[in-house]
């Protein structure tokens, strides 16, 4: 595995192939400038590398650095830098160089993201047209940190854990659950995942994938489940299913029913109701036509009739009497009108917390990061509350367009916080780019309301830990989560970079869970049994089977929705029936472990492959 970066990412996403997917990785690294000490290879993540890891300096990603990374034997590369036209120009000269490569890219802009997808597959058939697609992964893949970390960020403020998986739109969390909360039904579960270790020191395993006696037990069976009632266990279950947008559109059209507030329906109901009245008692005195009644009453209350001289005298009574309601009804009128003009032009602009609002999420900041993050709590139907110090940040027109309560203002300004009604709020997101910001708010928001639930977004992943520990230690009875957007992230990438059929990784004690979309066709193992059948209790299980038809199937189920593909409902059928055949054109997801997913699609890690290790 080669990784190319500038930050924080390319460290943890080095880490993670290291520890958690004991892959080999080459880091290729800019070259430090004299004096300065770069931080060892893998930091700042929390596991301990297991594979080796190569740390390259390098100016520039050209031609030569690629080949001195070993590009040319490579299963992988991660382009990683801060910048889109860095990442771009490395993956094309680096898919000229190996065409059989996997390709993973750092990109914010999606659109593009998708285009260079398409094209880079292409580059595949143009540079190696013979290669066999089936037998070698030679995809590209690529994803956005702000994309990558917004789920992990919402679950975290949502149900208090970050351990999400997305598959085809929906969001799925590992939960783990005491054993005094697994007596009942667990609402929303799909599965039993693990059985928690039985000894207090859940270090035992030291990372491999064999179960002890004493730790945890990865996918029990059910009767095994069952036995272990006085053990702590992780469940997987449901957060919510994402809309049928996956970023809403907005911009649409102006809110014409604003127009009509309240007081200027009163003041044109008042007038109707004064014409009709008038009309009906001129056409009772004179006896003329109530049509005709009523336009003569309408021409009197604007004063445009000509006067009644010379007519009787309940004629001329009555256009004095509309006169004089009309005088009375035209400062209602014109105060009525504007002030459906001022509610009109509200709607237009952002909207101010409501007075009363209670239970809602308080987020700050709406740069990149908050953008993706608002987006998914309005999916979720959780009510939000935004502050945003600029008022042309890029996340400012999608909380208009959805009509999202917004604060303008520094949330360091004294009376910020209170206009967002942090003191009601079940949670607070501070995603600003600013560390001390976050902290300082974070701080603030804990002096306001204790129990508050906190969730500050930080850059250095060792700060993020040191922040979670003091405020744990200081305010027990509340829940807080500190995350650098790297340590979020890198998770996705690194999945990424094991293949397009990883959605995600979750760790259980010292061992991990994968989750992958796999086809039937390539597992002799599936093929032909029942879903019942192919469950191996200890290596892998199938959880969800995908109804689509094999050419409508999404490439990757872990990506987030392009505008394109924002209509497209979920076609996955969670827990499908035990009796159910798998056929070849299938495709499922399961949970498994990686010695048993290796065993699945007939391979093997490669420390074993090298010899040099055990699982």
């Amino acid at each position: 595995m080669v990784v190319c970066g500038d930050d924080a990412l390319a460290h943890r996403l080095a880490a993670e192939l290291s520890g958690m997917y004991r892959e080999p990785v080459t880091l290729v690294l800019p070259v430090t400038r004299e004096g300065r000490r770069r931080p060892p290879a893998g930091a700042p993540g929390r596991r301990d590398p297991v594979a080796p890891v190569r740390v390259l300096e390098a100016g520039a990603v050209d031609d030569t650095v690629l080949t001195d990374a070993g590009i040319e034997t490579a299963e992988a590369l991660a382009l990683v830098y801060d910048d889109d036209e860095t990442n771009i120009h490395a993956a094309l000269r680096a898919r000229r160089l190996n065409p059989r490569l996997r390709l993973v890219i750092r990109l914010y802009n999606r659109k593009l993201g998708q285009h260079l997808e398409e094209l880079l597959d292409r580059a595949v058939e143009i540079h190696a047209p013979d290669l066999d697609r089936r037998a070698v992964d030679a995809s590209t893949t690529v994803l956005s940190d702000a994309d990558t970390a917004a789920p992990a960020l919402t679950a975290a403020a949502v149900v208090g854990t970050s351990k999400v998986i997305r598959a085809d739109g929906l969001f799925l969390r590992a939960t783990e659950r005491p054993p005094a909360a697994d007596g009942g039904p667990v609402p929303d579960a799909v599965c039993t995942l693990a059985l928690l270790s039985a000894t207090e020191d859940p270090e035992g395993g030291e990372g491999s994938d064999d179960s002890g006696a004493d730790g945890p037990l990865l996918l029990p069976d059910d009767e095994l489940t069952a036995d272990a009632a006085a053990r702590g266990r992780v469940m997987l279950e449901t957060v919510t299913h994402s809309g049928p947008q996956a970023l809403p559109r907005f911009g649409g059209g102006l809110p014409l029913g604003k127009l009509f507030s309240r007081r200027l329906t009163s003041a044109l109901l008042g007038m109707v109701a004064a014409l009709t009245a008038l009309g009906v008692a001129s056409s009772l005195l004179t006896g003329d036509d109530p049509l005709h009644a009523v336009y003569l009453s309408l021409l009197d209350v604007i004063a445009i009739a000509d006067p009644a001289v010379g007519e009787d005298i309940a004629r001329q009574v009555l256009q004095l009497l509309s006169g004089m309601v009309g005088l009375l009804l035209l400062p209602v009128l014109v105060a009525a009108v504007l002030e459906g003009l001022g509610t009109f032009r509200a709607a237009s602009t952002l909207r101010r917390p409501r007075r009363g609002l209670s239970g809602h999420v308080v987020l700050l900041g709406l740069g990149k990061i908050g953008t993706r993050v608002l987006a998914q709590l309005h999916e979720m139907g959780i009510p939000v509350v935004c502050v945003e110090q600029d008022p042309e940040a890029r996340g400012v027109a999608m909380a208009r367009g959805l009509r999202v309560p917004t604060v303008v203002g520094d949330v360091t300004d004294e009376g910020v916080l209170e206009a967002a009604k942090v003191h009601r709020a079940r949670a607070l997101l501070a995603l600003t780019s600013s560390d001390s910001t976050n902290l300082e708010s974070v701080l603030y928001a804990r002096g306001v309301k204790e129990d508050l639930r906190v969730v500050l977004r930080l850059y250095d992943d060792r700060f993020a830990a040191a922040v979670y520990r003091t405020l744990r230690d200081s305010h027990p009875q509340a829940m807080t989560r500190s995350r650098s957007v790297s340590s979020l992230a890198a998770p996705a990438f690194a999945g990424a970079m094991m293949g397009r059929q990883i959605l995600g990784a979750i760790p259980v004690e010292r061992r991990v869970l994968l989750f992958a979309a796999v086809d039937v066709a390539d597992c002799a193992a599936l093929e032909g049994r029942t879903v019942g059948e192919t469950f191996r209790p200890g290596s892998w299980r199938v959880l969800a089977l995908d109804v689509a038809e094999p050419a409508d199937r999404r490439a990757d189920l872990a990506a987030p929705a392009y505008d394109g593909d924002s209509g497209r409902e979920g076609e996955l059928v969670w827990e499908p029936p035990p009796g159910y055949v798998l056929r070849a054109e299938d495709r499922v997801v399961l949970a498994a472990t990686r010695r048993g997913l290796g065993e699945l699609l007939g391979r093997r890690p490669h420390h074993e492959r090298a010899g040099t290790g055990q699982g």
